[in-house]
């Protein structure tokens, strides 16, 4: 009898654990679709908290790995909260906070939210969280994460528009000072592009999203990656034309885009797109002087690859098929198209002395 009255208790126990699992999961389920849901093809503006465009450039959210929804610890006699309710808990938490004990609130604070996420003190209990790893242990990566979990799960609850300036603020700081593992510090070009990334994707109608817009750009060229860059440059130049930061964009777009021409094999294709966004970048005037000049080179050298390409098909019919008509043919149309070409001299005598032979 006594083992049957154990065995009910012990169902009892467990079946109350996965009810409790069971509605924390519905309300984080519940936050998630009232965060996302965003009408569709709305422009990037001040009162839009989601991105609804698509962002090319950037990382699929396949390649990015997502917050994890803070669950009750199982051992909560362990590492759970310290008191009964969760005004009880925070008011315990912000006393370790007082005592400078930043490690101890932090623990408490996390207890906090995982324990009672509905409760009034969870947003609050998430952001010092955010605050302690931001200004107390100086670890930015990590507070990355917690204010992105802020963001995430409680988009409603909390300031939102302070929330995701701190985010951007801190991938600043991710950029400025680098990853440390044992006591050394190196570039993570990858995690910091994609923090931004994360921030104008929570944020696109944000005052600093061209600025981070940017600064993706320029990450996507440290990771050597040209061709995906001059893609987050233009979307930049799109999306916030008459921000400052496109200006910057432009010019820098023409840098990416020699680089690519540069690498690639020969296609007529993409030097010719090259050449209508140097002549577009030239006539925009959101060029100095020296940038024009530079732009010019740009230009210049894309047409002198036309250039090279179609007196090779000319020759080409001279040389190879010895057909003379054919070869004319090819020279004339060199001509209407290059008449000031450097090789335009050399191609009339060639012309005339074919034009005579076929006579």
């Amino acid at each position: 009898m006594r083992g049957v009255a154990q065995s009910a208790v012990l169902f009892g126990i467990i079946h109350i654990m996965t009810l409790r699992k069971a509605i924390v999961l519905s309300v984080f389920a519940a936050s998630a679709f009232v965060a996302a849901a965003v009408s569709p093809g709305a422009s990037p503006g001040p009162g839009i908290r989601y991105a609804t465009d698509a962002y090319p450039g950037f990382d699929s959210e396949d390649e990015i790995i997502k917050p994890s929804r803070k669950e009750p610890r199982w051992f909560s006699w362990l590492n759970g909260p310290k008191r009964d309710t969760a005004a009880e808990q925070f008011a315990y938490a912000a006393e370790l906070a007082s005592a400078e004990d930043w490690k101890g609130a932090r623990k408490a604070y996390d207890a906090l939210v995982r324990e009672w996420p509905t409760s009034p003190e969870a947003p609050k209990a998430q952001k010092a969280i955010g605050d302690i790893l931001l200004s107390r242990e100086l670890d930015y990566e990590e507070a990355f994460k917690e204010y992105r979990y802020l963001v995430d799960f409680y988009s409603s609850q909390c300031d939102y528009d302070e929330a995701v300036e701190t985010l951007y603020k801190t991938a600043e700081l991710m950029r400025e000072e680098g990853k440390t593992v044992m006591f050394f510090r190196f570039d993570n070009t990858v995690d910091v592009r994609r923090a931004y990334e994360a921030v104008v994707l929570r944020a696109p109608g944000a005052k600093f999203a061209p600025e981070a817009m940017l600064t993706i750009a320029k990450l996507r060229e440290d990771e050597d990656k040209p061709e995906t860059a001059v893609t987050v440059y233009e979307n930049l130049r799109n999306l916030h034309p008459s921000a400052p930061e496109s200006d910057e964009a432009l010019y820098r777009e023409a840098k990416a885009r020699m680089v690519v021409l540069h690498r690639c094999e020969y296609n007529r294709d993409r030097v010719r797109d090259n050449i209508d966004f140097m002549r577009m970048a030239l006539g925009s005037r959101k060029l100095d002087s020296e940038r024009r000049a530079e732009v010019e080179g740009y230009l210049a050298e894309a047409k002198s690859m036309i250039e090279e390409e179609a007196y090779r098909a000319a020759k080409f019919y001279d040389s190879r098929t010895r057909t003379k008509r054919s070869a004319i043919s090819a020279y004339e149309r060199f001509l209407d198209e290059y008449p000031a070409s450097d090789r335009a001299p050399e191609v009339r005598r060639r012309l005339f002395e074919l034009q005579e032979e076929v006579k």
